[in-house]
């Protein structure tokens, strides 16, 4: 659920309303009690979904990614063909 921010046009009241998108938008101003709320456009706020849907990958944790982030790194380490290897007969 985001958080609007609201500003009052009659007496200046600013605050924040955590609020569902589905919700109306506020009318009232709850210190004034006048119909005169305004609701401000301001950075946003970071939305995360969750559930199925959505790509778990997109919110893996600091420790998985530390791990998968050390699997490529030695992956990506071959050792070294050694010059003294002989090839096996046949």
């Amino acid at each position: 659920m985001p958080t609007y921010d609201y500003r009052c046009n009659a007496c200046g009241h600013e605050f924040e309303e955590f609020q569902m998108m589905s919700e109306a938008e506020l009318k009232k101003c709850p210190e004034c009690k006048k119909n005169k709320l305004e609701r401000l456009i301001g950075m946003g706020a970071g939305f995360l979904f969750k559930g199925s849907g959505y790509y778990q990958t997109d919110y893996r944790s600091k420790s998985y990614n530390d791990a998968k982030k050390a699997d490529s790194t030695a992956s990506s380490e071959k050792p070294a063909k050694k010059s003294g290897d002989k090839k096996p007969k046949d």
